[in-house]
């Protein structure tokens, strides 16, 4: 007997105007669906990230449809004209380059503005790097958190990595091949030599690659061969080892001095302190005395 609460294949539900977020390969073109096919042939339009790269997608599969771009720079404009469309009566499929649209891609403005309006939002699930890397990590048990693209600059970076490293969680990370080797010493300098990381190197293509290591030795691996530098990069830092020689006060103490340590480096005592405060919640007074000590130390050495 058929599940009621699974939709028959076979079965063409007519579709509503809205906009349906439909997500598309991300590197092997097997792993689209049939509805997102279906979805993709039915479409009145298809706003894309890239239209030249969608439409390399669409030809492949002998799908003919208007295509509107909707990318970084024109996404708040093209989100009204996304809403016009479904108030006209107009089926909306929303993609990006690749994986699922609007996670660190362009598009969640798009969909914030068709809730606005009151429009419907219909999710075509699939291919998710997110996902394919925490799954293949694991690192899955227990949650994770996502936090996308870090930063392009240095300091920047070093100050979002710091924020990440009190959380008790697997942090999963994006990074393209032209930051990969100055991203992963900045987050070996930060979360330190005992966590791990899996390397998530082109998922789903010919030279896709996972490759689970220390951070002490990530840096050195990426160096050892230019192909490894290569391609789109999914980063899983594994969950913390909880050190069981450490209470709860002492672990609190030294997530607090590294922290300092990293803003430090990068900043005056003044704003080292203020931000400081802010991510841990620790009184200013305390910080203040321990980053005065550090600096000390730091200009004695």
């Amino acid at each position: 007997m058929q599940n009621e609460g699974i939709e028959s294949e076979k079965q063409q539900v007519k579709l509503e105007a809205a906009l349906y977020v439909v997500a598309t390969p991300i590197g092997n073109l097997g792993d689209i669906s049939e509805r997102a096919l279906d979805m993709l042939r039915r479409a009145d339009v298809i706003a894309a990230e890239d239209t030249r790269n969608s439409q390399s997608l669409l030809s492949h599969y002998g799908i003919k449809a208007r295509l509107i771009a909707v990318h970084d720079h024109n996404e708040q404009r093209a989100a009204g004209g996304v809403v016009k469309l479904i108030t006209e009566g107009k089926i909306v499929a929303l993609v990006t380059d690749a994986g699922t649209p609007a996670i660190s891609d362009p598009g969640a403005r798009v969909v914030a503005a068709v809730h606005a309006a009151n429009l419907k939002v219909v999710p075509i699930p699939g291919a998710s790097a997110v996902v394919a890397a925490v799954s293949a990590s694991g690192e899955g048990e227990g949650g994770f958190l996502f936090h996308g693209f870090l930063p392009a600059k240095t300091g920047d970076r070093k100050r979002a990595l710091a924020a990440l490293y009190p959380l008790g969680y697997p942090i999963v990370l994006y990074e393209s091949p032209h930051r990969i080797v100055e991203s992963m010493t900045d987050i070996a300098e930060v979360f330190g030599s005992t966590r791990e990381v899996v390397v998530c190197r082109e998922i789903t293509k010919k030279f896709e690659t996972i490759k689970r290591l220390p951070l002490a030795d990530a840096v050195a691996w990426l160096k050892a061969d230019s192909n490894q530098q290569r391609g789109e990069f999914v980063l899983v830092l594994s969950k913390p080892n909880g050190d069981a020689t450490l209470g709860a006060k002492a672990t609190e103490a030294a997530i607090l001095e590294r922290t300092l340590r990293i803003l430090l480096a990068e900043l005056p005592v003044k704003q080292a302190v203020a931000i400081a405060v802010q991510l841990t919640g620790e009184k200013k007074n305390t910080i203040y005395e321990l980053a005065l000590k550090i600096r000390d130390e730091t200009s004695d050495a």
